[in-house]
This record gives structure tokens, C-alpha cells and sequence, in this order.
């Protein structure tokens, strides 16, 4: 089992970076596919994007696909979302998520743990 703990949330203008952290507890992170999701108000939770368990392989929503990076430190126990050149509709809650899947995966019911959400608001 593994508990996720997301930060770096914040407010920040059109055109701005901001870096969510998601902090898990446990020695097996290294074990699983990690992901990040968002949900903005009224809408459905969609993917954003993916990383394997040694951070070799990536996968990327189309919205967000070369202004957002994800990464990881299994040594650290720490996975991380670099984004750039944010948008207004990319304001929403960010969830991270750990899978047991031995692949990539996209969807939610994929994912079996799930933090608690930090807030990302985009101003224009």
C-alpha cells in the first residue's frame, strides 16, 4: 500500500510554471506506474499524464503535451509535474495516483491509490 500526499498548488498568471510534488509513503513506490490527473469544477477527472516505474517511458494528454513534464525519484519516493505555460483551463484540483498496472495507463479505475488533490488556479 502507498499513501500520496500532493503540494505546489498555488495561483498563478497565464503564461506561468508551477511544480506539484507528490510526496508516497511506503519502499515500494519505486514499484508502481505513477500518474497525474486533474479535475476542474463541473467536469469529469481526466488524465494528464503518466510515468513508468524507472521513469524511462512517458505519456502525455494531448492538452497538455510539450508545456507539462512528468518525473520521478524513486530515491526520494517523490513524483513530480513541471508545468509551463499554463493556461486558464488548466485551473483545477491535480490529483497524483499510484497503479499496480505493468504498463501506462490512462484511465482512472486503472489506479488504485490516490492523493488528496492540490489546487492549481490559472489567471488570465
Amino acid at each position: 500500500q502507498v499513501q500520496l500526499v500532493e503540494s505546489g498548488g498555488g495561483l498563478v498568471q497565464a503564461g506561468g510554471s508551477l511544480r506539484l510534488s507528490c510526496a508516497a509513503s511506503g519502499r515500494t513506490f519505486s514499484s508502481y506506474v505513477m500518474g497525474w490527473f486533474r479535475q476542474a469544477p463541473g467536469k469529469e477527472r481526466e488524465f494528464v499524464a503518466a510515468i513508468s516505474w524507472i521513469g524511462g517511458s512517458t505519456y502525455y494528454a494531448d492538452s497538455v503535451k510539450g508545456r507539462f513534464t512528468i518525473s520521478r525519484d524513486n530515491a526520494k519516493n517523490t513524483l513530480y509535474l513541471q508545468m509551463n505555460s499554463l493556461k486558464p483551463e488548466d485551473t483545477a484540483v491535480y490529483y497524483c495516483a499510484a497503479s499496480q498496472q505493468r504498463f501506462l495507463v490512462t484511465t482512472s479505475h486503472h489506479y488504485n491509490y490516490w492523493g488528496q488533490g492540490t489546487q492549481v488556479t490559472v489567471s488570465s
